[in-house]
């Protein structure tokens, strides 16, 4: 422990209620990280079980200057929630309760610390839904998603997570607590200031309790597995599917490299010489579902595809996605490090983008693995690199700077889930004008005016 805050420390332990608060560094150490490459150790992790004790050790650490890293599963890939000034990290992972699921108003009062997929399990056995569906849905905390406003395949079609937030309670920096919005589906009292903290990154307060819209859970899915022998026609079939008037709820693309590692790590012979492939999701009800999927596949067939797989069902779509889900662990099995942005460009940009970053494989000799969201332009462009190699660093900062600077150039913006944390952070001041950085200062300085929340990220200078 940092012997700045032993004192402080031993202090507050004694004012919350036993096993709420921990220092042995065999305890911490998992709280140093995310899933991405940073690490920092905190000097001590708390784990309240109450709003009451979020704000009370809020207050605490506000009135001595103590660093507060506000913390959910730790799934991030962008080193959000490393503590890097040490400090305290606050852990909401025993606020972990669904408090309600209520059908008649369409809503779920939900703790932070509830696992994503757990509230979507919950809810679709009442015949609701809620729709946003992270890669990590079922390790990743409601909390954390509100933290960074994620997203999923699902978003083409539902929206991302602000579009779920109807009320927050929030724990501000001096501890005190505010209730906003409500459990409507309208309303226009005052600012939305609940939308404030989402997408927020534990910056600006930490959330205790959120009211989340539910919508009724669609009662038939279907899915093509498609893929191609060049990335252009599987461009061309995402046009065609748009230009044909159909919405999809997903569609999503891999390139070459991502399914030769995918290949390797199923076993799945359908993928052998694809350079492309495709996964078009439709919902609703079963009759106009599979009439839609019908002639989906027909305009998939003009792009002449290598294969075209369908799946019928709650099972046989999760087959397919399961597939989707192991891109990240297959890019992993290839021992290179995996430097993962999640850019997002304007739709019609999508073409550009797979032969942009083509062009960045042969200039800087990186494999470059693109996978993701085609249907809204949010792809993961996952740039691979032998960490062994020296210089490594500096080679890959002139990737990205490049790539960087190309999105921005199109309109498009350096992160759409993931957030800024610590990866992005050298961009920032390249993604946004200096009125923009001003502005998002003048906010900071307001509701967290001695700078203890999630310090050191992309607002400190």
């Amino acid at each position: 422990m940092n012997s700045r805050w032993t004192e402080l420390l031993e202090k507050l332990k004694k004012q919350l209620p036993a096993g709420e608060l921990r220092t042995d560094s065999a305890f911490c150490q998992p709280y140093s990280i995310d899933k991405w490459t940073a690490s920092s150790m905190p000097d001590a992790v708390a784990l309240p079980r109450t709003a009451r004790s979020v704000a009370a050790i809020l207050k605490f650490a506000n009135e001595h200057g103590l660093p507060v890293t506000p913390r959910g599963a730790g799934c991030g890939y962008a080193g959000g929630c490393v503590p890097v000034q040490g400090g305290l990290v606050l852990s909401l992972a025993r606020m972990n309760r669904i408090k309600e699921v209520n059908a008649a108003d369409f809503v779920a009062v939900v703790q932070p610390g509830v696992i994503t997929q757990k509230l979507q399990e919950t809810v679709e056995k009442e015949g609701l839904f809620y729709p946003p569906d992270p890669a990590s849905r079922n390790e990743c905390f409601i909390g954390g998603n509100i933290a960074t406003n994620a997203g999923g395949p699902r978003c083409l079609k539902y929206g991302v997570t602000r579009d779920y937030v109807l009320g927050l309670e929030v724990a501000l920096a001096d501890g005190t607590l505010l209730k906003l919005g409500s459990r409507t589906h309208k309303n226009k009292t005052g600012f939305d200031l609940g939308r404030l903290f989402v997408g927020s990154e534990g910056m600006l307060g930490v959330v205790t309790e959120a009211i989340v819209k539910l919508i009724p859970l669609p009662p038939f899915r279907a899915c093509l597995s498609v893929g191609f022998g060049a990335m252009e026609s599987d461009a061309q079939a995402i046009r065609k599917i748009f230009a044909a008037g159909f919405l999809p709820s997903a569609l999503e693309v891999a390139d070459s490299f991502t399914l030769a590692a995918a290949q390797k790590r199923t076993g799945s012979s359908l993928l052998a010489g694809c350079q492309a492939h495709l996964i078009v999701e439709m919902d609703g009800q079963e009759r106009s579902v599979r009439s839609e999927l019908k002639e989906v596949e027909r305009i998939v067939q003009e792009c002449q595809p290598r294969f075209v797989r369908r799946a019928f069902g709650q099972a046989d779509c999760e087959n397919i996605w399961q597939l989707r889900r192991e891109f990240s662990y297959a890019l992993k099995d290839t021992g290179l490090q995996k430097l993962n942005e999640d850019i997002t460009v304007p739709r019609g940009r999508l073409e550009d983008l797979f032969r942009f970053t083509a062009q960045l494989q042969k200039k800087h000799h990186f494999p470059i693995a693109c996978f993701g969201h085609a249907g809204d332009g949010n792809i993961h462009v996952n740039v691979m690199v032998d960490s062994k190699i020296p210089g490594i660093d500096k080679q890959c900062r002139a990737v990205l700077d490049e790539l960087f600077t190309k999105i921005l150039g199109w309109g498009g913006v350096i992160t759409g889930e993931h957030g800024i944390g610590l990866s992005r952070k050298p961009w920032w001041k390249l993604a946004t004008t200096p009125e923009v950085r001003a502005f998002h200062q003048r906010i900071k300085q307001a509701l967290d005016p001695k700078g203890i929340l999630n310090p050191g990220k992309f607002l400190s200078e």
